[in-house]
């Protein structure tokens, strides 16, 4: 056996790491795996939440813009995320969506490299980074290059402005190697812009060491901000007075309470606001950021990758229906499994209290969230899925029924 129940708690139970499940609302009795989809509740966020909404909404109406800063919370949560992603204070902003902000990215590196018409990404990225990539190719007349991951630094010539990827693959947990792509891209003269979705909170980022340029990542994953949480963007210091965002709104003007008719851009990181932003959903990105105070990334990556290798020998050893779709080495903080009956399974082990998610075609995904995490919860997941597949309980209709959200 490769591992017992018992030996898995004495792991939790030694687990550097294992206070901070206490930082965490968890439902008893569920293992929760989809904190790659969206974070579990922050015990402090409702709170938090509660203050912004009654005491300073409510109490201190618009002074609250002044004397809670409300006006600084993009810059503020933004230096809390620098250290979780290897970026210095003032290279992150918190605001908007992800597809907001990549929009924002790409436009100002195509208007960064002119006479260079091209972004370079690959096929199997997220589709809404391919889906913003083709609509601000189609209103600047420049054109998407998809290829195969592999074949990327290869696509890289003298035509290429941007080369746009993410991090971690979000199907497989496939991880690229940062440094050297980054190098790629700027042995050619493009700038590197990444998705760091499945990245931010879960694994070592190091963007400064790396040399990255552009970076855009979401709140409400592995960050615990909440669904629908405000995402953030990197750019690194050395390019923020070259580089204009092609949404100049008022919070990114030079002097917004100036209300000059033309655009000035605002020095540095905050020339990428655009409207004002949602103070209660950054609220609750604040608590979740809370979570990470006083851990190392290191220790994180460290716990994320023991997790991730026990639950691939369970699985080998208790599973062997399931084929790993995830790579054994180069990959992050979530596994993917295929099985002909994925779907069904999936929602077998929901009502059991076992959450991951389904991916098409047949694909499901677990994803560790060292925070919160640990290795009982791997024991009991695995446990879970062997006696389903034994017993076939899944084979039931009401499985097989798709709902709106996979």
């Amino acid at each position: 056996m490769t591992i017992s129940f018992d030996e898995a708690l004495a792991l939790d139970a030694a687990d550097p790491l294992a206070h901070c499940r206490e930082r965490f609302v968890l439902p008893e009795g569920v293992v929760y795996l989809d904190g790659n989809s969206l974070g579990a509740l922050p015990r402090a966020t409702a709170a938090s939440v509660a203050a912004t909404v009654e005491r300073q909404w409510g109490g201190d109406l618009i002074a609250s813009w002044n004397k809670h800063d409300w006006i600084g919370a993009p810059q503020r949560l933004g230096d809390r995320i620098a250290p979780l992603i290897g970026a210095r204070p003032g290279e992150v902003l918190v605001a908007d969506s992800t597809s907001i902000n990549l929009f924002k990215l790409l436009g100002a590196a195509l208007a960064a490299r002119p006479g260079r018409t091209t972004i370079v990404s690959e096929t199997d990225n997220f589709p809404s980074d391919l889906y913003i990539a083709q609509g601000i190719a189609g209103l600047t007349g420049a054109k998407l290059r998809m290829v195969e991951a592999d074949a990327v630094a290869a696509a890289i010539d003298t035509d290429i402005a941007v080369v746009m990827l993410t991090e971690v693959d979000y199907r497989s947990g496939r991880r690229h190697d940062m440094p050297a792509m980054t190098a790629a891209a700027h042995e050619a003269g493009a700038l590197m812009l990444w998705d760091l979705s499945h990245s931010a909170g879960a694994i070592v980022v190091d963007l400064n060491a790396a040399g990255a340029d552009l970076a855009v990542g979401c709140g409400y994953k592995y960050l615990n901000g909440g669904p629908g949480a405000p995402a953030f963007l990197f750019v690194a210091e050395a390019l923020q007075a070259e580089l204009i965002s092609p949404l100049p709104g008022w919070l990114g003007h030079h002097d917004p309470f100036a209300f000059e008719p033309d655009y000035r851009p605002a020095p540095g990181i905050s020339r990428f606001q655009a409207g004002t932003p949602s103070i209660i959903a950054m609220a609750a990105l604040e608590a979740g950021l809370a979570t990470f105070d006083g851990v190392r990334m290191t220790e994180i990556e460290a716990k994320s990758r023991r997790l991730s290798d026990l639950f691939i020998a369970l699985v080998d050893e208790k599973c062997p229906e399931l084929t790993l779709a995830s790579p054994r080495q180069s990959r992050a903080s979530h596994l993917v499994f295929a099985h002909r009956d994925a779907y069904p399974l999936m929602q077998a082990l929901i009502e059991r209290g076992v959450v991951g998610d389904f991916r098409e075609p047949d694909l499901m995904r677990f994803g560790f969230a060292p925070l919160y995490n640990g290795f009982a919860d791997v024991w009991r997941v695995v446990d879970a899925i062997a006696e389903l597949i034994t017993t076939r309980a899944f084979d039931q209709p009401r499985f097989r029924q798709r709902s709106k959200v996979t």
